[in-house]
C-alpha cells in the first residue's frame, strides 16, 4: 500500500498544468484564496478515482480520453491567455482577486491527461492487488483526493514564500508571461502526446 502513497505523490506533485497556476497564484499574493481551486482539483481527482475503481477501465476508450484532453489543453490555452493579459500590480495584490476558483480547479483537473495518468494505475491496478474493493475503495479515494488537494496548495505557498521578495510589476508581468508561456507549452505537450498522437493511431488502425 506505500507504493500506492509514492506513486500518488510522485505524480500529483510534479510540475503539471495546475501546480504551475498554484504557484502562479502564490506568487500573485493569492494563497489563501487559492483553497477554492485546489479543492476543486481534490473533487475532479476523487471523482476519477471512484468512476475508475468502480467501473474499471473497459469503458476508458482512446477517443474519449483523446477529447477529454483536448477539452482540458483547450482550458489550459484559455488560462494562460487570461494570465498573459492580466495586469499586475504589485501594491495590491492581496486585493486583486484572481480569476482561479473551485469551478476552475474542477473542470481543468477533469480534462487534464495527468489526472487521468494518476489515477487510472492506481485504481485500476493498485487497488485490486492490496484488496482494496468497496468502502475501502471510497476511503482510499477520499484520501488520495486529499493528497491532490495538497498538491496545488503546496506549490501555492512555494509562490507566496517567493512572492513576498517581489516588489517591481514589471517582474511580475514577466513572471505571467512565464507562467503564460509554460501553460501553452504543457498544453502542446499534452495535446500532442494525449490527443494527436492517439487519434492518428486509431485512423491508422482504421
Amino acid at each position: 500500500m506505500l507504493a500506492i502513497i509514492i506513486y500518488a505523490l510522485g505524480i500529483m506533485y510534479s510540475p503539471g498544468p495546475v501546480n504551475l497556476l498554484g504557484l502562479n497564484m502564490g506568487l500573485h499574493g493569492q494563497g489563501r484564496r487559492s483553497f477554492g481551486f485546489c479543492l476543486g482539483v481534490g473533487l475532479a481527482m476523487l471523482v476519477l478515482f471512484l468512476l475508475f475503481g468502480l467501473a474499471g477501465a473497459a469503458w476508458v476508450q482512446p477517443n474519449v480520453l483523446a477529447l477529454f484532453g483536448a477539452l482540458g489543453c483547450g482550458y489550459i490555452l484559455y488560462l494562460a491567455v487570461k494570465i498573459a493579459r492580466a495586469s499586475v500590480d504589485p501594491a495590491s495584490l492581496n486585493q486583486t482577486p484572481r480569476m482561479l476558483h473551485f469551478r476552475d480547479g474542477l473542470i481543468m483537473q477533469l480534462g487534464n491527461p495527468k489526472g487521468v495518468i494518476a489515477t487510472l494505475p492506481i485504481a485500476t491496478l493498485q487497488f485490486p492487488a492490496a484488496g482494496i474493493h468497496g468502502g475501502l475503495l471510497i476511503v482510499w479515494s477520499l484520501g488520495l483526493a486529499a493528497l491532490a488537494v495538497g498538491a496545488p496548495g503546496s506549490y501555492a505557498l512555494l509562490g507566496t514564500l517567493l512572492g513576498r521578495r517581489l516588489e517591481s510589476a514589471r517582474l511580475f508581468r514577466g513572471i505571467n508571461l512565464v507562467m503564460a508561456t509554460l501553460l501553452v507549452g504543457v498544453a502542446l505537450s499534452m495535446g500532442w502526446e494525449h490527443v494527436w498522437t492517439p487519434l492518428m493511431a486509431s485512423f491508422g488502425r482504421a
